[in-house]
C-alpha cells in the first residue's frame, strides 16, 4: 500500500466521516442547550406559587427575570465571550459556559430554598443592594428597595447563569459548523434549535410537577430539578471535550477561530442601514416573544377558566404527566422526521402521527385544566416547520416578505391574548380551543425569524465582519430581553393595584404593549423590503443558486 492510499484511508477514518459520530457530537451539544433552555424558564410557570411562597410581586418576578441578561448587556460580557471563545477555542469554551451555567443555577436555588430564610446572607441582601450609584440614576439598576432578599439573590445567580448560556449559544453553533461544514450543516441547525425549543415545554410541564410533587408545594425543587439538568449539561461538555480533541488529532487541524471582534469594525456596520434595520428587527421581535414565554402561564391562569380535575381521578395524578410528555415526544419528533422523508406516503404517514398526537396532547392538557401544559405546545408547530421554513428561504428566497409575516402573526395573537381571550372567558371549551390555537401561531410565528432572519445578515455586511455583526446584534438583542420582563412586571403592578391573587390580574396592558412591538417590527420589515429593492441587497433572493 502506498502513502497515498495509507492518506486517503486515514482521512476516512477521522470522526466527523462517520455519520453517528458526527450526530453524537450534535446530539451532545443540542441535549446540553436543551437543559439549559428548561433552566431559563424554570420559574416561569410557577410565578403564583413565587408569590403565595417567597412574596415575589410581579416587579420583582419580572426584575429578577430580566437579571439573565444584565451583565451581557452592560458589563458587554457577550463581546468577552466572543474573544474567550475566539482565544480559547470551542473546547475549552464549552466547558466553562456549563460551568458558569451551573455555579449560577445553584446560587439562585439556594436562594429560594427554606435553608435561605432567616440566614446571614437573607439579612445581609435585605439591608444592602437597595442602591447602586450610577445604575439607579439611570434606571437600570437590578434590584430595587423592597425587593425581596431571595429575589435578589436568584437575579445574581440568573445573571451567572445568563452569561453561562449565551456563551453556550454561540459555542454550540461554532461546534456544529466544526463537525458538518461541507455536510448536513442546515439540517444539524435545525436539529439543535429543535430540540433546544423543546426544552421550553419540558419546562412548562415538569416544573409545575415538581413544585407540587407530593402535595407540598416547594418551588426550590423545580429549580434543584434544572440544577440536576445542567449537571447532566456539563457531562455532555465534557464528553465532547474529549471527542472533539480527538478529532483534531485525526485530522491534524488547529481549531477553527474567527476574525476576534474589533472596535475597528464597528464603523463600517454601524453605517449600514440594513444592518440597523435588521438588528432592530431582532431585538422588537425576540422582545416581544422571550419576555412573554416567561409571563404566559400566569396570563393563561388569569384569562381562562380553569377548574383542578377532582384529587382522586386520573387527571390529578402524577401520571399524567408523564404521559402527555411523551405523546408530545411523538407530536416533535413524528412533525420533524416527515421533512427528511423521501416517499409522499411515509412522509404524510408521520406528519398524520403528528396532528393525531397533537390533538390527543391537548385533549389531555383540557381534561387536566393545567394552564402549564396548554402553553407547553408552544414550540410544537416551530419543531415542525422551521425545516421547512429554513429550506424555503434557502431555495425559494423571501425573507423580508416573511419578517413581514411573522410581524402580522405576532400582532395577531397579542391582541388575541389581550382581547379576544378575556371576552370569551369561561365560555366552556370555546375559551381553551382559541388559546391553543393562537399558542401555535405563536409559535409558528416564531420559526420566521430563525428562518430568515439570521442568513440574511450574510447579505449585508462584509463576510470579514460577519462576526463581530453577529456579536452586536446578540447584544442590542440582549437590552430587549433585559427590558421587557422588567417592564412586564412594572406594568402588571401599576395596572393591578391591590390585586393580590397572581391568578386575578388583568393582562391587557402588557399585552398591548408586546403587540405594540409586533407593530414596530411590521414597519421596519417594510421599510426593510424597500432598501432590499432599492439597493439590490437580495434578501428576497435564495441563498442556494439553482
Amino acid at each position: 500500500m502506498n502513502s497515498k492510499e495509507t492518506m486517503s484511508e486515514k482521512i476516512q477514518q477521522t470522526l466527523r466521516d462517520s455519520a453517528a459520530m458526527r450526530w453524537t457530537a450534535l446530539l451532545l451539544l443540542a441535549l446540553a442547550m436543551f437543559c439549559s433552555y428548561i433552566f431559563m424558564d424554570i420559574l416561569s410557570p410557577i410565578q403564583d406559587l413565587m408569590k403565595e411562597t417567597r412574596g415575589w410581586d410581579a416587579t420583582a418576578f419580572g426584575t429578577m427575570q430580566g437579571a439573565e441578561t444584565f451583565l451581557n448587556v452592560f458589563v458587554f460580557f457577550l463581546i468577552f465571550a466572543g474573544i474567550i471563545l475566539d482565544k480559547m477555542g470551542v473546547r475549552f469554551t464549552a466547558l466553562l459556559s456549563g460551568a458558569v451555567m451551573l455555579v449560577g443555577a445553584i446560587i439562585k436555588w439556594y436562594a429560594v430554598t427554606e435553608a435561605f430564610k432567616g440566614s446571614a446572607l437573607d439579612t445581609w441582601f435585605t439591608e444592602n443592594l437597595n442602591y447602586i450609584p450610577g445604575f439607579d440614576e439611570l434606571g437600570v439598576s437590578p434590584f430595587y428597595e423592597g425587593m425581596p432578599s431571595s429575589a435578589k439573590v436568584a437575579a445574581v445567580g440568573f445573571m451567572i447563569f445568563g452569561c453561562g448560556v449565551e456563551m453556550a449559544g454561540i459555542t454550540v453553533s461554532r461546534g456544529i459548523v466544526k463537525w458538518f461544514k461541507g455536510r448536513e450543516m442546515a439540517l444539524a441547525m435545525g436539529s439543535e434549535m429543535a430540540l433546544a425549543r423543546l426544552g421550553v415545554a419540558t419546562c412548562m410541564i415538569f416544573s409545575p410537577f415538581f413544585a407540587r410533587l407530593g402535595g407540598e408545594v416547594s418551588v426550590s425543587r423545580s429549580v434543584a430539578f434544572g440544577v440536576v439538568l445542567l449537571m447532566i449539561a456539563l457531562i455532555m461538555f465534557i464528553v465532547y471535550f474529549f471527542m472533539d480533541k480527538k478529532l483534531d488529532a485525526q485530522t491534524g487541524e488547529a481549531e477553527e477561530k474567527d476574525d476576534p471582534f474589533k472596535i475597528s469594525d464597528l464603523g463600517q456596520i454601524l453605517t449600514s442601514s440594513g444592518f440597523w434595520l435588521v438588528a432592530l428587527l431582532c431585538v422588537l421581535y425576540y422582545s416581544a416573544i422571550f419576555p412573554f414565554q416567561k409571563y404566559a402561564v400566569n396570563m393563561l391562569q388569569c384569562n381562562l377558566t380553569l377548574t383542578p380535575p377532582a384529587e382522586d381521578s386520573f387527571w390529578a395524578s402524577s401520571s399524567v404527566t408523564i404521559v402527555q410528555y411523551v405523546i408530545m415526544l411523538v407530536v416533535a419528533a413524528a412533525g420533524f422526521a416527515s421533512n427528511f422523508q423521501k416517499k409522499k406516503a411515509s412522509q404524510m404517514l408521520l406528519l398524520c402521527v403528528s396532528v393525531l398526537a397533537l390533538v390527543v396532547y391537548c385533549y389531555m392538557g383540557y381534561m387536566r385544566q393545567s394552564a402549564e401544559s396548554i402553553f407547553a405546545v408552544f414550540p410544537l408547530l416551530a419543531v415542525l416547520i422551521t425545516p421547512i421554513l429554513g429550506s424555503y428561504v434557502d431555495h425559494k428566497g423571501k425573507a423580508a416578505s416573511m419578517l413581514v409575516l411573522g410581524s402580522l402573526l405576532l400582532i395577531a395573537c397579542h391582541l388575541t391574548f389581550a382581547f379576544v381571550l378575556p371576552a370569551v372567558k369561561g365560555n366552556g371549551v370555546l375559551d381553551v380551543i382559541i388559546a391553543y390555537l393562537t399558542i401555535l401561531v405563536l409559535g409558528a410565528s416564531f420559526s420566521l425569524v430563525p428562518a430568515s432572519l439570521w442568513p440574511s445578515v450574510p447579505k449585508l455586511v462584509d463576510a470579514k465582519i460577519i462576526g463581530s455583526a453577529y456579536a452586536l446584534i446578540f447584544w442590542i438583542q440582549n437590552i430587549g430581553l433585559w427590558l421587557f420582563p422588567l417592564l412586564i412586571g412594572k406594568v402588571l403592578d401599576q395596572t393591578n393595584p391591590g390585586v393580590e391573587d397572581p391568578t386575578q390580574r388583568d393582562y391587557t396592558a402588557p399585552l398591548v404593549m408586546l403587540a405594540s412591538l409586533g407593530v414596530a417590527a411590521l414597519i421596519l420589515g417594510l421599510i426593510l423590503k424597500v432598501v432590499d429593492k432599492k439597493k439590490g441587497i437580495g434578501l428576497e433572493e435564495p441563498n442556494i443558486k439553482e
